[in-house]
């Protein structure tokens, strides 16, 4: 039988060592990356494959642009909401991931079938806004607390690769509505059909390890003094309760309010602002680039993170966010093509990629313990964000609105420059 030993690092952080990934699973750890990154996969559709309908769904008879875009306000209010929640209830043993993927699995699909056949704004704000968004949350929020628990030594390259599959996976999506506008339907049923497949078949195989599992190697109290993996720990391990009495929480949850919004208002105006000046297929080029860029920049931001710090990454991408909104509105105004799926890249590349720093950042300033209830607290601040998105995509119907994202992705980058870790002194002065 093997000996399970509970360990401390210098830190004070907790490590459960002994049982190996395969005693545990049956197959390496390996598995449940590629588990959640299929279900992720899956689950993104509603919210990066949206804006790719909207021209559709603007031409049915009584439904405008802005209820529309409302919808998906809500939608994305009720998929970040339910982070906290979920991982709530999965540290208390109340919504074991079976169960949450599976429930997950049967929302999404409902959302999206919503979205194919519904003839009124409300059946789309019931069905895909509330129904397909608690499913969406349910998902991404069990994938990424796999990942957190599974790999403790690896999260950043790892919680990229998943949360970059979150925007890969609708591209397949977005083409194919832009080339078959007048089969939505169809296509919308057979898209929820494969949702509902995968991330049910992901349902059934994945599992969480034991609360503070460690892996074989490396051995946790040499690594914990490695500074490449360990540039800044955290000073000691908040519970989601103090996180409110903490200065610093404010100034995060501000900064993701603020990448939120420019990247829902992007989703939500980019395809109608580029199809009214450009035609569709320019539209769905920049939307299926727009998730194709947020992925991929969140994979290679999650292996460079560590190396070049978190903190420093994440006020260059909201600054690269601001300027692709100007990048945006100059191409798209003068029908500049490559100029405006430069400027599309760059916004995936900037406002995109803001989620998977959380990841780290949560670890880094609010310590171990709590971490995935922590991120869901700072996560939600999404919902927040989609208010500001949209409201911008809806208050401001005309170009300009991108310049009113620029001055938002530009504020969040100067906010960022001003985060601190709780706890830890600014300067240290030398001793007398």
């Amino acid at each position: 039988m093997t000996e399970v030993r509970e360990l401390r690092d210098v830190y004070g952080r907790q490590y459960r060592v002994g049982e190996s990934d395969r005693e545990l699973l049956g197959r390496p750890r390996t598995w449940i990356t590629w588990l959640a990154a299929a279900a992720m996969l899956a689950a993104g559709v509603q919210q990066y494959g949206f804006g790719a309908i909207v021209p559709s769904l603007s031409r049915t008879p009584g439904w405008t642009f802005g209820g529309i875009v409302l919808s998906f306000a809500v939608w994305a209010i009720c998929q970040a909401g339910a982070a906290f929640p979920v991982a709530w209830l999965r540290e208390r043993g109340l919504l074991p991931a079976p169960a949450a993927m599976a429930a997950g699995a049967v929302l999404c699909a409902a959302g999206l079938v919503t979205l194919g056949h519904a003839t009124s704004m409300l059946t789309v704000f019931l069905g895909y806004s509330v129904l397909g968004g608690l499913g969406t949350g349910l998902v991404y929020a069990t994938c990424v607390g796999a990942v957190l628990a599974w790999f403790p030594d690896r999260t950043g390259a790892r919680a990229g690769l998943v949360s970059g599959a979150f925007a890969f996976g609708s591209v397949p999506f977005v083409v194919l509505a832009a080339a078959l506008p007048a089969a939505r339907p169809v296509l919308l049923d057979v898209t929820a059909a494969v949702v509902f497949a995968v991330i049910a078949g992901c349902a059934a195989l994945l599992r969480y390890p034991p609360r503070h599992w460690w892996p074989a190697t490396p051995e946790p109290r040499t690594w914990a003094l490695d500074r490449t993996h360990n540039r800044r720990p955290a000073v000691r391990h908040y519970r989601p309760a103090e996180l409110f009495r903490c200065g610093t929480t404010l100034s995060l949850y501000l900064v993701v309010v603020l990448a939120a919004a420019v990247l829902l208002f992007d989703l939500a105006y980019l395809a109608t602002f580029t199809a009214a000046r450009s035609g569709p297929g320019l539209a769905a080029t920049a939307l299926a680039l727009l998730a194709a860029a947020t992925g991929g920049g969140r994979v290679l931001i999650g292996r460079l993170a560590d190396r070049l710090g978190r903190h420093r990454i994440l006020r260059f991408a909201l600054f690269a966010g601001g300027v692709a909104q100007f990048v945006l509105f100059y191409s798209g105004e003068h029908r500049h093509a490559v100029g405006l799926l430069l400027g599309v890249a760059l916004a995936g590349l900037g406002n995109g990629c803001c989620y998977t720093l959380l990841v780290g950042l949560v670890r880094e300033y609010f310590g171990e313990d709590s971490v995935a209830q922590n991120f869901g607290i700072l996560y939600s601040a999404k919902a927040v964000g989609a208010l500001v998105g949209i409201g911008l995509a809806t208050l401001f119907v005309t170009p300009h609105a991108f310049t009113a994202a620029a001055v938002l992705s530009l504020a969040g980058a100067v906010l960022s420059g001003r985060l601190s870790q709780p706890g830890r002194p600014k300067s240290l002065l030398p001793a007398a």
